[in-house]
């Protein structure tokens, strides 16, 4: 199943205040239970653009409805994402 409008804005409303740590993982298996999440570094994700960038993560989202799972643009077709974490500079 999709996300809604409104999950897509709660999620992105955590995103902005992240700083991509490992504690959006658990914040996000508790807000949205049952959806897909892969996490990654930004030059694992090549060229491909994501659907919005923050701070400290971009996030691309996920077709996952066929048996194959695919990047998409379209939100009203996103079931998971992936999040692209940069790396912190020490």
């Amino acid at each position: 199943m999709p996300f809604t409008a409104t999950e897509l804005s709660q999620l992105e409303s955590l995103l902005a205040a992240s700083d991509g740590g490992p504690q959006v993982v658990a914040e996000f298996r508790s807000r949205f239970p049952g959806r897909s999440l892969t996490r990654c570094e930004v030059s694992d994700m090549g060229t491909e653009e994501p659907f919005r960038r923050f701070a400290a993560v971009d996030l691309h989202l996920v077709d996952g409805r066929d048996h194959c799972w695919h990047l998409t643009g379209d939100p009203e077709l996103a079931t998971g994402v992936v999040l692209a974490q940069r790396r912190r500079h020490a």
